[in-house]
């Protein structure tokens, strides 16, 4: 198979800590032609970010840019997106982790099923011991943009897409990290049929412990914002959907 150019999109503040084991799980990789586009948001950490990122640089592959203004995790990417010269995009927050095969198995499994998103399985591991915190999360075979009114499976750092089967799209800045990448994937859906979910387990997450047991009752008005704002659902629809996603999402989270 022909390797064509992924970029892969990693937005960063106060990174520190865990990009450099991100960068490194992408050196890891079997796939070879790829650029990452990592984009430090105006991090208030001194640089301390940047001075991690900038050891890595040396790696013609591995590409910073400071943004002078914080933007949210959005509007990070964006800035990474406009800059992204690859037939695939894919999406690495700064403290996860691509198992070695990740782009191998996913742009193999993309070519399989003719597909112009694919998204993969992946484990939920706590943030410093990377215990895991969670069974790992088996994706289903498909969704659409239907069954994504539902539930959400697809993770970004789990995401691969291809420019020429979909057109590249941008982040929506004005819902600032809240349910951004779900209005994403939604955008996305409106022009293609089906997404395919991978069963291997392809990336480690990091979650914080208290992620787990949370109270998300916080994301609850910005979910029904999406429904009834944002896709324009009416009332009623956007009721049903917010029922159906608020009992997945508790079984999603359960140990």
């Amino acid at each position: 198979m022909e390797q064509e150019l992924v970029s892969i999109i990693t937005p960063m503040y106060k990174g520190a800590a865990f990009v450099g084991e991100t960068i490194e799980s992408v050196q890891a990789q079997g796939y070879k032609n790829w650029e990452m586009i990592i984009v430090d948001d105006c991090s208030p950490d001194n640089g301390a970010g940047i001075a991690e990122v900038k050891k890595y640089t040396s790696d013609p592959r591995v590409k910073l840019i400071e943004s002078k203004k914080n933007r949210g995790s959005s509007g990070a990417r964006n800035i990474a997106l406009a800059e992204a010269k690859g037939r695939y995009i894919a999406f690495l927050d700064s403290d996860d982790i691509w198992h070695p095969d990740f782009l191998e198995n996913q742009l193999r499994f993309m070519h399989e099923k003719d597909a112009p998103l694919v998204f993969s399985s992946y484990r939920r591991i706590d943030e410093n011991t990377k215990e895991e915190l969670l069974r790992p999360f088996i994706v289903p075979e498909k969704v659409s943009y239907r069954s994504l009114l539902k539930t959400c499976p697809i993770f970004p750092s789990t995401a691969l897409y291809d420019t020429k089967k979909t057109p590249k799209i941008f982040f929506n800045e004005d819902l600032g990290s809240m349910r951004d990448d779900y209005v994403y994937w939604l955008k996305m859906f409106k022009n293609i049929q089906y997404g395919f979910g991978n069963k291997d387990i392809l990336v480690d997450y990091r979650m914080r412990k208290s992620s787990v047991t949370g109270n998300k009752s916080k994301v609850i008005k910005p979910q029904w914002n999406v429904y009834y704002k944002v896709e324009k659902l009416g009332f009623i629809r956007s009721l049903y959907y917010l029922i159906n996603w608020a009992f997945i999402s508790y079984f999603k989270y359960r140990k």
